[in-house]
């Protein structure tokens, strides 16, 4: 690299105060970026006055260091960054030249290990390799510590996030992949839908499957992480599809206790898609790991039971969802989250008498399982279509999926249950008129479906 190519001086100089900052706060747990005029209102709300060059950093006690006084305060530019209490402000002025100063030191430090690990490729191991050993040690170190820097700055540059796994992939100790997860969660800190940092969080996870016994702790972790994270960026599909894939690694108690303490974040976001969602991948799973215990079991009995324990989550979930249907008008999450549970229930339980009777306190005996059911869907629809107009609920569009999902219903029963299913709904009334007096402006799409 030419001379001419070299960032400013300030920006190196930059660096190495953000990594200075990185490395002795490690408890950091949110990053912003904020306008220089920023700057002073955050210390006015400290109450603190330091001289315009430095600024007060938290580090674990004990941990002495030159560049650090006995006062605990570090050398660096207090308009460019703000540390307190675990939590780090960029000023937006100084990033092109942050931002050039960590991509000219990550450019150098790869090329020097990729050709170190090249050169030991190649070469026969000398009798003494402790010197090489230190060296190639050190190259690590500083590749670490910039590709860290480089990511806080842009959380999408792919070739820092696959450094950081080449590093780490040669080295295999538990205390790095744990730093890790805490580098991404310090990421999604500022950009919870950066495709890249859920992509790594999931790679280092599979690596702690694959290597240690801590998996299940880190389990439980990332669920948490991602419920956070759903309370601050609203729909965010890529925290949720990660939470869905940590259920390759649950264990079927856990799987329900998620079910469990997922109902009452779903009861208040009612509209978010993701998280019903994530229940139907939990749900999916469940049914899978019943088909594949069915298969392996000898005990007739003992798969009964089995069955009859996930057929009673499931009548729970019907009751639940048709809880909030009627709480909550209007809301189409719900509606789709109950077409899968219908689906499902048609498709594995309503045949099996004996596994509802075992599973569930109501009586599917009194005709079939199937025929209470439909029943029941039948009385939810009147309800739906009798919904009431205040100022904050809208009957009409409530009408609309539930008249929608009656049609869906009758697409996906036996032909012997469908012939009920019309006879009772002449009862109700002509899905025709009801389709045109809730959607008129979709007549032509009922008209289609009903034909």
């Amino acid at each position: 690299m030419g001379e001419d190519s070299r960032p400013p001086r300030d920006g190196l100089e930059l660096l190495q105060q953000l990594e200075l900052i990185l490395e002795r706060d490690i408890l950091i747990d949110e990053i912003g970026f904020v306008h220089p005029s920023q700057f002073t209102s955050l210390n006015e709300d400290l109450g603190v006055s330091l001289p315009q060059s430095t600024n007060m950093i938290q580090f674990p006690d004990g941990i002495k260091d030159p560049d650090i006084s006995e006062f605990g305060i570090i050398q660096y530019d207090k308009t460019a960054f703000w540390n307190y209490n675990h939590k780090l402000a960029i000023s937006t002025k100084v990033l092109p030249q942050l931002y050039s100063g960590a991509l000219h030191a990550y450019n150098d430090v790869t090329r020097n290990y990729k050709g170190s690990i090249n050169l030991s490729l190649n070469l026969d191991a000398p009798d003494d390799t402790t010197a090489p050993a230190n060296s190639f040690h050190l190259l690590e170190n500083e590749l670490l510590k910039h590709t860290r820097a480089l990511l806080i700055l842009s959380c999408d540059f792919s070739s820092a996030w696959n450094s950081r796994k080449l590093v780490l992939s040669r080295k295999y100790k538990l205390s790095l992949f744990m730093d890790e997860l805490q580098l991404s969660t310090l990421v999604l800190s500022y950009s919870p839908k950066s495709e890249y940092a859920w992509s790594h969080r999931r790679w280092v996870i599979k690596k702690v499957a694959e290597n240690f016994q801590k998996l299940q702790e880190i389990v439980e972790e990332e669920s948490e992480l991602v419920k956070k994270i759903g309370e601050r960026s609203k729909m965010n599909y890529r925290a949720w599809n990660h939470r869905c894939w940590l259920t390759f690694y649950m264990t079927r108690v856990q799987v329900l206790d998620e079910l469990n303490k997922s109902r009452k974040w779903a009861e208040l976001h009612v509209a978010d898609n993701c998280c019903f969602h994530y229940r139907r991948v939990h749900f999916s799973r469940l049914m899978l790991r019943l088909l594949e215990d069915i298969s392996l079991k000898q005990d007739v009995e003992d798969s009964l039971d089995h069955k009859s324990e996930v057929a009673f989550v499931w009548v729970e979930e019907l009751k639940w969802n048709e809880m909030l249907i009627k709480r909550y008008v209007g809301r189409e999450a719900l509606w789709v989250h109950r077409r899968f549970l219908s689906q499902c229930w048609i498709k594995h339980f309503a045949t099996d008498q004996e596994a509802l009777a075992r599973g569930s306190e109501d009586h599917f005996h009194i005709n079939t399982a199937l025929d209470f059911f439909l029943s029941r869907e039948l009385q939810l629809l009147l309800a739906c279509l009798d919904v009431s107009a205040d100022g904050f609920e809208d009957p009409q569009i409530q009408a609309q999926h539930a008249v929608s999902y009656i049609l869906w219903m009758s697409k996906h029963i036996p032909m012997l249950e469908k012939c009920r299913l019309q006879e009772r709904l002449r009862e109700v009334g002509d899905l025709k008129v009801i389709f045109e007096r809730t959607s008129l402006e979709r007549s032509l799409l009922w008209e289609s479906l009903l034909n």
